[in-house]
């Protein structure tokens, strides 16, 4: 009797082990999952925004995150000065910048 008892509970054991290392392997899926459809893209966009940013050159068309469309006369450490309008310039944060269109004179 005591012998069929131990080789219940050694298969009790063993289907336990089995199902920690399912968990194991599903948590891993879940967290590659999630790096590669949500961590990973928004990373190479902020990127891609960081080196917009660097690369800001006077007569660059831009948008503020507000919507107003002007073009970069000056470009400052953390700021540029956009004009928005004949005799209406504004500095603005480089962070509050999407890139609008291309620069001028390229095609």
């Amino acid at each position: 009797m005591n012998n069929l008892f131990i080789l219940l509970q050694d298969q009790t054991q063993l289907q336990q082990g089995g199902s920690m290392w399912s968990s194991l392997g599903f948590i891993l899926l879940l967290i590659v999952v999630f790096w590669l459809f949500f961590i990973r893209p928004q990373s190479k966009k902020a990127k891609e925004e960081q080196k917009f940013r660097d690369g800001l050159q006077k007569g660059d068309k831009v948008v503020t995150i507000g919507g107003f469309h002007g073009k970069v006369i000056e470009v400052k450490d953390t700021t540029v000065i956009i004009s928005l309008a004949p005799n209406t310039e504004v500095e603005v944060e480089k962070t509050a910048l999407v890139q609008n269109g291309n620069r001028v004179g390229q095609a």
